[in-house]
């Protein structure tokens, strides 16, 4: 046995970790009282944390037995977590990701997690939070993958308590700086996201909010403007967050959800000089109907009609 491993070492390493799953509650048959166990919540994170993936590449990055994980999608799949569609790469692959009781699940077992750890944390002084957190971040360095060529990891969610106001704020301030936009495009944006909460309709309405590393860092939203269309509004992507995909990802759960619930064609409305977000929309196959000069944010602006056929 090398000097590194000394028994000491494994012993202690031993011990912490049958500290940590005792404090974390893991070995109870559902975690956190979820219906899901360790294994299930963790292939229910890796699916909400990115790119729709295939099961051959879940079981590499989470080192699963290709038999158990195809045992766990088989049980999502009976409870309506999971949609599969055709790889377009490879045949005998389907791409694998979240319905919408699956997100919802997903949310819940996300909610209640970070409740347990704040209330495992309160009673700490800062100065003790600080170095708890130090402490995992050297434990994370050292055990995990070097080199990782992943993409920061990001969840999308339905809008919770004080997503709205986030919504609001971020849009002002956000277009204010890069495009000078006074603040009647902010009182614009209070006032649709206002009327969402009002008279939000699951059924038919969505709000998607998107989470890195435990912040707001996009968000887009789907409400009924008849009975056959529905409107995209409000796509934003913090700066922080842009190159990850996640402007993209935001424009397909619209549109899933959209074909899901029965709308004939979706529409949105901006501007031409939000040349990101247009090409997002044009690849997402909106073709451009109409356009319309405008004065309005204090500038002069075109203003762009944008249509999609589901």
């Amino acid at each position: 046995m090398s000097s590194s491993s000394q028994p000491q070492h494994v012993d202690a390493v031993r011990r912490f970790t049958r500290f940590y799953t005792k404090t974390l509650g893991v070995l109870h048959e559902g975690l956190l009282g979820s219906p899901f166990s360790l294994a299930e919540s963790r292939v229910l994170y890796e699916i909400a944390h990115g790119e729709p993936t295939t099961a051959g590449a879940l079981a590499r990055e989470l080192n699963l037995d290709q038999g158990y994980l195809s045992r766990i999608l088989k049980g999502f799949d009976g409870r309506g977590l999971i949609a599969r569609t055709p790889c377009e790469t490879d045949g005998r692959q389907s791409v694998i990701s979240l319905t919408e009781e699956g997100r919802g699940a997903f949310a819940a077992v996300n909610e209640r997690s970070a409740k347990e750890v704040a209330a495992m944390l309160e009673p700490l002084p800062e100065n003790d939070r600080t170095r708890l957190v130090e402490a995992m971040g050297v434990i994370e360095t050292l055990l995990g993958e070097r080199g990782d060529a992943r993409q920061a990891p990001y969840i999308l969610r339905p809008h919770e308590p004080g997503d709205i106001g986030w919504v609001v704020s971020r849009h002002g301030s956000l277009y204010a700086r890069e495009y000078g936009w006074d603040d009647s495009f902010e009182a614009m944006v209070a006032e649709i996201a206002g009327g969402f909460l009002k008279t939000f309709d699951p059924a038919w309405e969505r709000c998607w909010i998107a989470e890195k590393d435990g912040e707001n860092v996009g968000c887009v939203f789907v409400v009924r403007q008849s009975e056959e269309v529905a409107k995209l509004r409000m796509l934003l992507v913090d700066p922080k967050a842009r190159g990850l995909g996640i402007g993209r990802r935001l424009v397909e759960e619209c549109i899933r959800f959209a074909r899901a619930r029965g709308y004939r064609r979706m529409t949105l409305w901006t501007n031409d000089i939000l040349s990101a977000a247009r090409e997002l929309y044009r690849q997402a196959g909106f073709r451009l109907v109409e356009t319309e000069p405008h004065r309005s944010f204090g500038h002069d602006l075109v203003g762009e009609y944008w249509a999609l056929d589901l």
